[in-house]
Formats: C-alpha cells, structure tokens, sequence
C-alpha cells in the first residue's frame, strides 16, 4: 500500500516505523525527532513517517495539556513534511476534522475509543488518504473487519490497523499477540503499538502511567508474529514529556530497538516466504 510517493507498508516493503511525540508541544521539539528518527531509519534502510496529535481530546484530567490546537498543529505537521519530505500521522476526534486534516497529512488515525464510531470513520475514509485504526481496549480482533467494512463502504482501501493492547483488570492492558495474525488476516496492513501497549490508563491518578521497560520484548514479540510496521512515541526527555511520558521512549535509545526489530521482522517474513 502506498503512503506517499516514496513510502509504502506492507507486502515486501521495509518495516515502517510511525514515531514521534504523543502531542505536539513545539514545533523545534517536532523537528528534532522527526530529523533523529529519519535519520535512524534512513541508516536502518527503514520508512518512517512522523507522528503527534494536535489535540489529545481523551486526557484523563481536565487540566492535562492537550496539544496546540488544529490550526497551529496542522500547520507544524505541514512544515515537518515539507522539511524532511516525509509522511505524516495525526488523530482526528470528529467527522469535521477530516477534510482540513487530510490537507496536511499523509494518514488519518482513528483512537482506539473511537473505532466504532461510523461518522468518523467514514468522514476519514472519504478524504481517500490512508486510514490508520487503533482497535479498541473493547473488542476482539475479529471485530475490526466490521471497521473495515465502514471504511470499505465509501470506496476506500487504504486501510491499516493497529494493535495498542486489549483492557486487563484496573489501569492496566495486555497485548494478545495472536490478535496480530486475526488482523492481518483481514487482508489490512497490521501495526503494533509498542507504547501504547504499556501504558497504565490513568494509573497515576490524575494522569496515565506506563511500563517502558516492557515496550523491547513487546516489540520483539510482535516482529516475530508478524507485523508491517511498529508505532512508537518517542521524546527527547520523556520524564518531561507533556503527554504520555512514562510509556515514551527516549529518542536516544530508540535505534537499537528498531535495528533488532528489524533482524527478527526480516527473518520471520523470510520464514513465512
């Protein structure tokens, strides 16, 4: 499937790597990761696209930061393309967002609480940009082909899935490894979303917290499964990270994990072949 002119995901494609911070905070802060992150995958022989939410409209608390805001935030997303000539990603929460979004960006992200939610999906689809759908907390693999179907409907195939751990007891999510397989099974590119798979929903309170140490055997297991890209947030100094910080990475360390990622994705598509 192709992205941009010159990223693809899926079939022999090279892995895809979907990195950046959880929320926009600055545009310098956008444009160093994304120059650390192409940099890595460009060594790595990997295709990257960039991402951040301009709004992260599902905080826990009311006074938590929410990102800059749709025009200022689409207006960064635009000005890191443009400087890096790379894809980018971002979340939309409402069927009026997609048509503005899909000015700036290469894919429209669906959040996993919203994965149901027909107008969105739909309104996402009909912009014709690729489609990226966090399968919700709440349902089984299985259940997306029904997504799917939504965004089928309006003659758009571009869609992608991904795997960001299913709810498990209180403030906490485990990742069913087989839900990858049931997926792509689906005929859809399957993402696994390393960070997001060891977050602790609001387990500090007032805001979420994470097991980082968990997103390296994660994310090995998953390329051993079978994947076509992994998505990471990713930041400069997460312990001061305005989103999501516990669960980042921190972008120093980030290509060791993507070049063993890489080995064990390689040598189970080499299998599967």
């Amino acid at each position: 499937m192709k992205i941009s002119r010159q990223v693809s995901i899926g079939d022999s494609a090279p892995l895809l790597i979907i990195a950046g911070p959880c929320v926009i905070e600055t545009h310098e802060t956008c444009r160093r990761i994304a120059d650390t992150m192409l940099n890595y995958c460009n060594q790595l022989g990997l295709n990257y696209v960039f991402k951040a939410s301009y709004d992260k409209a599902n905080r826990t608390s009311i006074t938590s930061y929410r990102g800059p805001g749709r025009k200022r935030g689409l207006e960064i997303l635009s000005a890191v393309a443009e400087e890096f000539k790379i894809p980018v990603l971002t979340d939309i929460h409402h069927p009026e967002e997609a048509a503005e979004a899909a000015k700036a960006v290469d894919i429209l992200q669906i959040p996993a609480f919203l994965c149901r939610q027909t107008d969105l999906l739909l309104a996402a689809a009909s912009t014709g940009k690729v489609v990226n759908v966090k399968k919700g907390q709440f349902l089984a693999p299985g259940d997306m082909l029904r997504v799917k179907e939504k965004i089928n409907s309006s003659d758009n195939q571009r869609v992608i899935m991904t795997e960001r751990g299913t709810s498990f007891g209180y403030s906490n999510l485990v990742v069913d490894m087989r839900g990858l397989v049931i997926m792509r099974e689906l005929g859809v590119p399957v993402i696994f979303d390393a960070t997001h798979s060891v977050q602790l929903p609001g387990g500090q309170g007032s805001t979420s917290g994470g097991q980082r140490e968990f997103v390296y055997p994660l994310s090995r297991a998953a390329a051993a499964v079978g994947i076509d890209g992994l998505f990471l947030e990713v930041h400069p100094e997460p312990e001061k990270a305005l989103s999501d910080g516990a669960n980042s990475l921190p972008l120093e360390q980030v290509s060791e994990l993507m070049k063993k990622v890489k080995e064990i994705h390689e040598l189970a598509n080499t299998e599967n072949g």
